[in-house]
């Protein structure tokens, strides 16, 4: 969940431009610890909700601004 939030930070601030949005940071703190708790109850299903969320960041524009992995073909040239 802190790549996530690494990741939606990042792309927010350095790819697109934005400014640092730090509501990212409290959002990624309060998701990262309601999962940790969620993991004593079903470690299985905590760890499918994190690599969901992943995918879903990765691949998904947020305010119509490209996606980390629009950004990163872009960068990368490929």
């Amino acid at each position: 969940m802190l790549a996530v939030g690494g990741i939606t930070f990042a792309n927010g601030w350095i790819f697109n431009n934005t400014g640092p949005d730090f509501k990212v940071l409290l959002g990624t703190a309060v998701a990262t610890g309601g999962l940790a708790l969620f993991s004593h109850v079903s470690p299985e299903l905590a760890a499918g909700i994190a690599w969901i969320a992943l995918v879903t960041v990765l691949f998904t524009r947020f305010n119509n601004k490209p996606s980390p992995a629009e950004n990163l073909l872009r960068v990368s040239k490929l």
